[in-house]
Formats: C-alpha cells, structure tokens, sequence
C-alpha cells in the first residue's frame, strides 16, 4: 500500500515519523507525496500552542477529504494532538479510523494492518513508555543534518506548558542505543547530529544518576565520518561546567547553544514556574561567553503571559538589550486549557501581547543586524545547503546556524558542490539576518 505522512510540529516529531517510515519501509509499504494517490494518509500532529492545534485540525480536515475523492482507504492521527483529544477527534471528524499515541508510534504498522482487517485498534499508550525502533530510518531532510532525540517526556512542569501531560515523564534514550542511532545516520550521509528532547541538559539522569550529555557528546565524537554536533533546548540552570568543557574542548561540538529563558522579569519568571531568576540567567550568559567567547548563543522569549505588567515588560527590554543575544524568537503567549497558567487572573489582552512581541523583535533586529555586520572579514567553514543555480550562489550555514531557524551565508562560485559539502569562506557582505560570503581558495 502506498502511504503519505504528514509531519507538523517541531523537530522532535519529525524523528517519530521518520522513524514509523523506516517502520513501514521494513514491512513492506511504499511511500508517495501525492494525497490523491495515497491509500494511507497519516498525520503527525502537534498542539503545543493554540496555532499548532488549528493547523493540525485544518490538515486533519483536508486529508479526510481524500476519502471520499482520492483512493485513501485509512486516515491516521498520530503525535500530540491525538493524544490529547482524541474522544473529540473521533466524534467530529469521523473518518479518522485510528490514532497512535506520543509513546506508541512504533505501532504503526500494526495499526493500519488491524484497520484493514476490520479491527480497531487505537494505540493511545501510557506516555511514560519509551519506544526503542531499530528499523533504519527514512531521512526527510535530505540526509546531510539529522535530528537524534535522546530523551522523552518533560519533568519541568512549567505553568504554562501541556507537554508533561501529553509527553509524560522525562526518559532517557539508552546511550548505546543513541550511538547506534547515530552511526546509522551518519552512515546514511549526515554530516551534523542536532540533539534535541524537551529539554537536553539533563540526559541520563533518570537512567545513570547523573547529568550524562557530556559523556554522550564524547562518544558521538568518535564516529568518523560525523562533522558537526549541534545541541538545542539546554535548559540554563542545568548546565554544568562539565558540558560547557566538552563544548569547548570537543572538536565536533558546534559553538552553539538552544537555552530557552522564556522572560527577564523576576515575577514573570516565579508565575512561570521556571527555576532561575534574571541574575542566574545573565550570570549563565556571561559565564558561557567567557569561557566560549564564540559561542553563538539563542534563545525563545514570551509576551504577554498572565500578569506581565509594563514593569515586567520594561525589564524584558532591558534584559534583550543587555544580553544581545545572538538569535531570538519570540512567542505571544497562548492560554492551553489544563494548563496553571490558563486560570491564573490578569491575563493579558492578545493585541497587547502582540505589540510586546514586534516591540522586542524591533530591538532584536537592530542587535541581529549589528552582529550579522561585524562577522564581515572573517573566515569561516560552512556547510552547503542548496543552492541558486540561475544565479550561480551556494546557500551554506555557519557553526552559529541551525537549519530552517537561523541565518545563511550565500556564496557565489562555479565550483560544482553537493549538500553536505564543507568549504571555507571569507564573509564580505552581511544582509540583514544573513552573510555573504567568497571561497577562501586552497
């Protein structure tokens, strides 16, 4: 049977259906991008925040049409929203016939052959099981950057936050099975690994006892033919001088850090339920630069969380200014029913969040652009991403650039390149959030 999957969300669910491909691909089922031509269509879902979840809906909506007009035998739900509400799925949309859970995506297969022969079979599992699949991946990336999530589930419980209850407990992935994982991406044509969970800084304590991503780091290291490592989602108040040592002394490690810090006012961080206050956040800032002074450093914020006063709003501004981070993304905050923060009082008016976000975005741009500017003269590695054969430039990312989130450096030359490929450059031009860049002849 020919399959069509649809992945929403973030990257983290991205590797669960890369994994159910590989899943599928072992059991025999072919793949096709064309809804028209699938007889199953699976949709990976994500309602972290209230846009997430309407997006979800909206591709539920429009792939159950394909029912009735397409040869779409079995629609699937899988991932977040399907956990989350799957009773009100089932009695609004009702040509959904199954949904797999966060923790039961390596049912997949089962599910559609027990659809076909009549049975129901809804693997909605307990969120604290951790599926372990050894079927090699399908990439969806194009092979040269894949994501490695080493760990489930969330123990944070941020008031603001649904993930805990949709996503469980905070698990491990075993370190063994990690490199295994790895060494097959790399196998398969990755040249950069980027770790991601809900949050990575505190990898193996729940299985080792102890905060174990500098050892992981160390043994990702050791696989040949592996470029770049890059870490996201480092929560600060679990970074340790152990995992600043192994990004500074790690030859493959990127000079990167993902640490989401959500606010800089001391209130707005205590109804927050986040465990640091602005000084712990600028000392950790200040700490990280010091000792990696190239470190490229981002960062997620939110406007308008309930009680967010102008006071709190001020010291925000005060803190992005001070701190200029090297990338920054900012959320309007978005009320998620069962969740702290959506019965707190003095929630914040949604335009009023919104000024607030284009507010801190303005004076971002400002500190983007400057830095963006003083990269001019130097001389950097990149790695090619594409390309603009019309104009004859290469579109390549630095070690400070995740992909899809950061910035590029566009390089013009007839030298005949691949993605994945690694040249040196000279940066000669910045535009806005992204460089220009020559090769640096060898």
């Amino acid at each position: 049977m020919k399959v069509m999957f649809v992945s929403l969300g973030c990257d983290k669910n991205l590797v669960d259906t890369e994994n159910m491909l590989g899943i599928l691909n072992d059991r025999g089922f072919t793949f096709t991008d064309d809804e028209m031509e699938a007889e199953v269509i699976a949709v990976n879902t994500c309602c972290f925040i209230h846009d997430a979840k309407q997006e979800s809906i909206n591709t539920i909506l429009e792939m159950a049409e394909h029912k009735k007009d397409g040869k779409c035998k079995i629609l699937i739900v899988t991932g977040c929203l399907a956990h989350r509400y799957q009773d009100e799925i089932t009695k609004e949309i009702p040509e959904v016939d199954a949904f797999i859970g966060t923790s039961s995506y390596d049912k997949i297969a089962d599910v559609i052959e027990a659809v076909l022969d009549g049975r129901t079979y809804n693997s909605i599992e307990d969120t604290d099981r951790l599926p372990l699949v050894r079927s090699k991946r399908v990439v969806t990336t194009g092979g040269y950057y894949e994501y490695l999530k080493i760990a489930e589930g969330c123990d944070k419980h941020c008031t603001y936050c649904i993930i805990p209850k949709i996503r469980g407990n905070y698990r491990s992935y075993p370190m063994d099975y990690l490199v295994e994982q790895a060494e097959a991406l790399v196998a398969n044509g990755a040249k950069e690994l980027i770790l991601v969970a809900q949050e990575t800084t505190v990898y193996g304590t729940d299985i080792y006892g102890k905060k174990a991503l500098p050892e992981l780091l160390h043994k990702l290291g050791q696989i040949e033919d592996l470029k770049w490592i890059r870490i996201l989602y480092c929560y600060p108040e679990e970074i340790t001088k152990e995992l600043v040592h192994a990004i500074k002394t790690l030859p493959k490690v990127c000079h990167y850090l993902d640490i989401p810090i959500q606010h800089g006012s001391d209130s707005i961080l205590k109804r927050m339920g986040r465990r640091t206050n602005s000084k712990e956040l600028r000392d950790m800032v200040h700490y990280l630069r010091q000792e990696i002074p190239d470190i490229a450093l981002r960062t997620t914020l939110i406007t308008g969380f309930p009680g967010e006063s102008e006071q709190d709003f001020e010291q925000l501004k005060e803190f992005v200014e001070e701190l200029r981070f090297d990338r920054l993304g900012v959320f309007t905050y978005s009320r998620e029913e069962d969740t702290p923060a959506a019965a707190m009082e003095e929630q914040v008016p949604e335009e009023v969040a919104e000024k607030r976000r284009d507010e801190i975005m303005q004076i971002q741009q400002k500190i983007a652009f400057e830095k963006t500017a003083a990269q001019i003269g130097r001389a950097l590695e990149v790695m090619v991403e594409g390309a603009l054969p019309e104009d004859g430039v290469y579109i390549t990312r630095t070690y400070m650039d995740a992909p899809e989130v950061d910035g590029y450096v566009f390089v013009a030359t007839d030298w005949n390149l691949m993605s994945g490929d690694f040249l040196n450059v000279k940066i000669t031009g910045a535009d806005e959030y992204d460089l220009i860049g020559e090769v640096i002849e060898e």
